[in-house]
């Protein structure tokens, strides 16, 4: 039985895609600031903001549990405005074998698409699919907006 899967959600935007895109690359310590419900903290322990092969941990909540994620960026690609985190540590751990997380932000069309990817593959058939960390962060990227909109 095959255990990876993918979940891919968008969502559209009217702030400006590239702070959107400079926010996960170079700022997401300022996450917790915007969407304070959602993430608590993000800290960076090996590395420098913005540049691959950096460690970042996140403190975050889902369903009122706190949970812990300790990400190296993977991959940052300027053209596309993408970042790909791979999680190394944490809650997620106890569930997936491997899970990768990509942001991208599609600024070329009239409206901004912000597109959220998931990669992974889990460590038993019945661990369910991470629908609910997939809303956390279609909910941070609307607080993003909101905090950047006023």
């Amino acid at each position: 039985m095959d255990l990876s899967g993918k979940i891919v959600r968008q969502v559209e935007i009217l702030s400006d895609g590239d702070v959107f895109h400079e926010i996960f690359r170079y700022r997401p310590h300022h996450i917790s600031e915007m969407s304070p419900d959602n993430v608590q903290g993000v800290n960076l322990h090996e590395g420098e903001w913005g540049t691959v092969g950096s460690v970042i941990s996140w403190n975050y909540t889902i369903d009122g549990k706190e949970k812990t994620a300790k990400d190296i960026i993977e991959a940052i690609d300027e053209e596309t405005k993408s970042v790909t985190f791979k999680v190394v540590e944490g809650d997620l751990m106890e569930l997936y074998k491997t899970f990768k997380i990509v942001v991208h932000v599609d600024t070329k069309g009239e409206n901004n698409l912000v597109t959220w990817t998931f990669h992974y593959e889990k460590l038993k058939e019945d661990v369910e699919e991470p629908n609910t960390l997939m809303d956390i962060c279609i909910a941070v990227t609307k607080d993003i907006e909101t905090h950047h909109l006023k």
